[in-house]
């Protein structure tokens, strides 16, 4: 197999990384690395590995790495299209943890490098595409408001702490939301649009998405008292149904338009607006996952 490894910067210097590359490349795999120093330049090693022909790439950091190699991926030519693999190297890794891609630098590597690549799901949001989670309100002030120091420092409860300390200060969101089954108008206080299942740092939002049915997984929060807190607690709990306060919904599309800027966030990537429309786009990608993805409805 011939594959590029599309590193993060703040990784490359990692040992285990190191001892993985080598030892792919000992077991016959023509693997060559690219590091990465600021926000696109993995789009711009995709474009090159599919002009040169390379099969497959892999994103090696986060949940942002994955969100822009997915990105680079839907830049180029669909007849050029390479493979996605995964090596997981961020501090919360939820797209890759949920789909149970191993931890393990050398054995994500060989599976990324060996595995049967699968056509799967990608979110859109307006012009851009998201593998995992797009969260809107409070919840994206928390992932872009967290600073670099205390994510290393605690990993993913780094997101999970911000939430507690932030959450007494939460601002509802006016918003119009219209989805194929009607619209909608209140007041959120945190969305999710999900493709993949979990978010900030392992919280499970969407425990039954999956990432070949076309559809997105949505969860948003409206506005509650401080009274109901326990009652939100709960149905936040039970994963499942609507709830007084809690709605999950499934469907294709959904739009949002707001009076004022919502800050939203595409896997850990920052952006504000008035107005979006969220999409799946059905298996745009072909993406090695292990045989026992569970995000998958269609084992390998």
């Amino acid at each position: 197999m011939h594959a590029r490894l599309i590193l993060n910067g703040k990784k490359a210097d990692r040992p285990d990384v190191r001892e993985a590359v080598k030892a792919v490349r000992a077991a016959g795999h023509d693997l060559d690395v690219r590091v990465t120093w600021e926000r696109g330049d993995a789009m711009r090693v995709v474009a090159e590995a599919a002009r040169e022909g390379v099969p497959r790439v892999i994103a090696g950091g986060g949940d942002g790495s994955v969100n822009e190699v997915a990105n680079g991926l839907m830049a180029v030519d669909v007849a050029m299209w390479p493979a996605m693999g995964i090596l997981p190297l961020g501090t919360a890794n939820d797209f890759a943890t949920a789909c149970r891609v191993p931890a393990d630098p050398l054995a994500a590597l060989m599976l990324a490098v060996t595995g049967e690549s699968r056509p799967v799901d990608l979110g859109r949001c307006n012009d851009s595409f998201f593998a995992n989670v797009a969260s809107g309100g409070f919840g994206a002030a928390v992932t872009a408001d967290t600073p670099v120091e205390l994510k290393n420092f605690l990993g993913g409860g780094a997101y999970t702490l911000m939430g507690l300390v932030k959450a007494v200060h939460f601002t509802p969101y006016a918003c119009l939301i219209r989805t194929p089954d009607g619209e909608v108008a209140g007041n959120v206080v945190v969305g999710a649009i999900c493709n993949g299942r979990q978010a900030g740092g392992g919280q499970p939002l969407a425990p039954e998405a999956l990432l070949d049915d076309g559809l997105l997984d949505i969860v948003s929060l409206r506005e509650f008292p401080a009274s109901a807190a326990a009652q939100v607690v709960a149905e936040i709990l039970a994963h499942r149904g609507h709830g007084q306060y809690v709605e999950r919904i499934r469907v294709p599309w959904m739009e949002v338009t707001a009076p004022a800027a919502v800050p939203v966030n595409l896997d850990g990537e920052p952006a504000n607006g008035t107005s979006f429309r969220f999409a799946c786009e059905p298996g745009c990608v072909r993406m090695v996952l292990p045989n026992d993805c569970p995000c998958m409805s269609r084992r390998g």
